[in-house]
């Protein structure tokens, strides 16, 4: 008899359809690329004519791009807290470049992400956790970080070491040939023009291709935090160049000044680094279970010698780092998945860097998320407009970013910003006037009211 059941149960399998017998699929890996002052007309898909970005061209062809996307804040370190906790800065404790130290109370993408069985890890700027204070990576929810873990510090490409941190090891790693001028600022975040061999961007990148390498059987969070092309502004002051790159390349026959040379040739050196991770994504049969995206942490710089508008670096837009306006806060933003993402689509709705941490619980079916302010752009990504129950549609959502004691939201086409609580509201209508120049709070007093109602309640937990 149970060679009988035996060979019933063979017939019964046999007959099944293979699908029966098929894994789970796999979840998809997530790259996150997230630089430094890149400004909204740094991009050839963005609008750049003279800098060259074929590598992001390319992958906003692949993909999507999301054409008003903001950044968490106007500067560095409040908006990688924006991108890190979910919730934008009314209900955030700096929104400016104080320091701050990630607290265990603050939930990050990267715990959420180790929850659904992610291994994380990332490179490049951390800036809320010096090496002892309990604000490292490996403490939030990171297995692996390498970088810089102060923020000033990341000003100099040319460090001494940059710190490597896994597992319960936190460790300065040695850069080779490289001397500072001296041990006291502005000097000590300056290397000597002889003495610069070993340049960070190329240590932190080999070692992100080395984390893909090491768990491209596992789904990974990889944070590509690349410093490029923040100026070194140390550097600015004391050679007169803060824009440290290995060489002008394409660009040295230029008849530009040599800090426009290597404005560009920094740009386009992040660019080829984004061609080797697709390239490498690729050559492990990757590239079709990762998701990359792409965005800039505020708008354009006017620092280390750089003159924003030499290339146009904010497009149509006014203002640029430091500032509210659109300039400051308005970044870049593609992202490709073949066979997932529509390839050369845009979406012009708006969404935040606070919404990163939805969307991922989106991606990854995450059941329990602490509250957060984010909104999935997932089903943007996908090219789909359904609007899951329960969730506001994104055109009826307004968004806020601060800096200091200014003020901005946006209602749709509607932008509002103040310069502090007691300033009048300007109101711009970015459908007709992407500029900001003409102020229509007057002719707008409905609109108004509900901005100005926002924009006392925002600070609210």
């Amino acid at each position: 008899m149970p060679r009988l059941l035996t060979k019933i149960v063979a017939l019964l399998l046999f007959a099944l359809p293979m699908s029966a017998f098929a894994a789970e699929p796999t979840k998809p890996n997530v790259v996150f690329i997230y630089v430094d002052d890149l400004g909204y007309g740094d991009l050839g898909c963005f609008g750049q004519k003279q800098v060259q970005t074929p590598n992001l061209d390319q992958m906003a062809k692949d993909g999507v791009r999301l054409t008003s996307f903001y950044a968490g804040c106007t500067v560095c370190r409040p908006s990688r807290l924006v991108l890190w906790t979910g919730r934008h800065l009314g209900h955030q404790p700096i929104n400016d470049n104080k320091p701050y130290t990630l607290q265990q109370s603050d939930f990050t993408l990267a715990k959420l992400m180790k929850q659904q069985g992610y291994v994380t890890g990332g490179v490049g700027k951390w800036a809320l956790g010096e090496p002892g204070s309990g604000g490292e990576p490996i403490y939030h929810g990171f297995d692996f970080w390498c970088g810089y873990l102060d923020q000033g510090n990341a000003h100099n490409y040319y460090p001494t070491y940059l710190w490597r941190c896994e597992g319960d090891k936190i460790e300065k790693l040695p850069l080779k040939g490289n001397v500072e001028m001296g041990d006291k600022l502005p000097d000590s975040r300056v290397a000597k023009l002889d003495d610069r061999k070993t340049y960070s961007h190329d240590v932190m990148t080999k070692e992100a291709f080395d984390f893909i390498r090491r768990n491209q059987e596992k789904p990974f969070l990889l944070h590509l935090h690349w410093t490029i092309p923040h100026a070194n502004n140390e550097g600015g002051r004391v050679t007169g160049n803060g824009m440290e790159v290995p060489s002008y390349g394409q660009y040295a026959d230029k008849d530009w000044p040599d800090t426009e040379k290597g404005f560009a040739a920094m740009v386009t050196y992040m660019d080829n680094s984004v061609g080797q991770l697709r390239s490498l994504l690729k050559e492990l049969n990757l590239e079709d279970n990762t998701v990359i995206c792409f965005a800039s942490d505020n708008g354009p710089h006017n620092e280390g010698g750089h003159d924003v508008h030499y290339f146009d670096s904010n497009g149509p837009l006014r203002g640029f780092k430091r500032s509210v306006y659109e300039g400051g806060i308005r970044v870049p933003f593609i992202a490709v998945w073949p066979g997932k993402i529509p390839a050369g689509t845009e979406n012009g709705t708006t969404y935040n860097a606070y919404d990163v941490m939805a969307t991922y619980a989106d991606l990854t079916a995450a059941k329990e998320v602490p509250l957060n302010d984010g909104l999935s752009f997932l089903p943007a990504l996908l090219g789909k407009n359904e609007i899951k129950p329960g969730l506001r549609r994104p055109d009826q959502r307004i968004s806020y970013t601060s800096w200091n004691t200014w003020e901005a939201c946006r209602l749709d086409q509607f932008k509002a910003v103040r310069k502090n609580a007691s300033a009048p509201v300007e109101l711009y209508d970015l459908s007709q006037d992407l500029g900001e120049e003409h102020n229509i709070a007057k002719e707008k007093p409905e609109i108004v009211e509900i901005m100005t109602n926002f924009l006392k309640e925002a600070k609210q937990k």
